[in-house]
């Protein structure tokens, strides 16, 4: 078994990764139905925790059913990292996680994010600060480095270790890269087969399917694998992973009704957690996600979006469902 602090995981763990504004409670919920091992917040500012940020403050809730959980957090100064740090372990998450990967223009470019990798010392001062705050695990997702000239995530996983960091997941590109191009797991291999390191590595970036899930799994060797933008409207790639690692064969992909009742449990999940009116306006992004590849979905996606209740959602989930299997739509 794989063990990050006193938390034990299975021997090939799949976890979610912390996406903006889609690693909410309602995601998670579903994804954890579906097999998700540990699962990640949205990631949180620092800044905003320490200034009692709305925004902020929402995104540290946090339910039993979701353990083992990690919440996120980013910033650039060490000082207000530290106090954001025990206002995440008073919410108590099984572990806090470091943001060290985030490549966007408004957090890389401040130091915080993937931006640290340019300053390697401060990196590990703060996580060695933050290590020192609080009791629980605290793990580390980050990039290869800021650029291809610039990598060096073996010194960057050394440096984590060293100071107490008890698991890195790497995502296998640079921040230069942003998402484009592939994702290079040979470094992430270099790091795991390096013979310093006995923390558990995780891998992220572009893993879609079960084969290659599995097949990066044995090639590289990682401890276990991140699943962000393919567990987008479609949560069901974890049990298919699972699946496909303990039998070699292939599940079939989910049917429609399997989707409409999935979208239907979303829903719920989300006007429980935020009010029909929040909760119906965030589902609406998701919509074309959950459907995508079906033909005919097209002309429902206006009608979806703009549904204002519930109620009507439902109806016409069960006009989709009707369209498909032939019968009558029921409006």
């Amino acid at each position: 078994m794989l063990k990050i602090g006193n938390y034990l995981l299975s021997n090939f763990p799949l976890l979610l990764a912390p996406m903006e504004d889609v690693s909410d409670p309602p995601f998670r919920a579903i994804c954890k139905e579906q097999g998700a091992d540990l699962m990640y917040t949205e990631f949180i500012s620092s800044e905003g925790l320490i200034r009692n940020a709305t925004k902020s403050v929402k995104k540290l809730e946090i339910y039993n059913h979701e353990r083992p959980i990690g919440i996120q957090i980013f910033g650039e100064a060490i000082e207000t990292m530290q106090a954001a740090a025990v206002i995440v372990e008073n919410t108590q998450p099984t572990l806090l996680d470091i943001n060290y990967g985030c490549p966007v223009k408004q957090v890389a470019c401040k130091g915080a994010g993937a931006g640290i990798l340019l300053d390697l010392p401060k990196m590990q001062a703060m996580a060695a600060e933050i290590v020192k705050q609080v009791s629980i695990p605290v793990t580390v997702k980050t990039r290869l480095g800021w650029d291809h000239a610039s990598i060096k995530i073996l010194e960057v996983v050394q440096r984590l270790q060293d100071v107490g960091v008890q698991a890195v997941t790497i995502h296998g590109r640079t921040r230069q890269q942003m998402y484009k191009g592939e994702a290079d797991w040979s470094y992430i291999a270099q790091v795991k087969a390096h013979p310093s390191i006995h923390i558990p590595i995780f891998g992220n970036g572009d893993i879609d399917n079960p084969a290659k899930a599995v097949t990066y799994k044995k090639r590289y060797g990682v401890d276990g694998i991140m699943i962000g933008r393919a567990s987008i409207g479609y949560p069901w790639i974890f049990r298919e992973i699972k699946h496909y690692y303990a039998t070699g064969t292939l599940l079939p992909p989910p049917t429609l009704q399997e989707r409409i009742e999935t979208v239907k449990k979303h829903l719920v999940h989300a006007i429980q957690w935020k009010g029909e009116r929040l909760g119906i306006l965030e589902m609406r992004r998701h919509y074309t996600n959950y459907f995508r590849g079906i033909q005919f979905i097209k002309n429902y996606r206006l009608s979806l979006v703009e549904a204002p209740s519930y109620a009507v959602i439902c109806d016409l989930l069960e006009e989709i469902l009707h369209m498909q299997i032939g019968q009558t739509p029921t409006l």
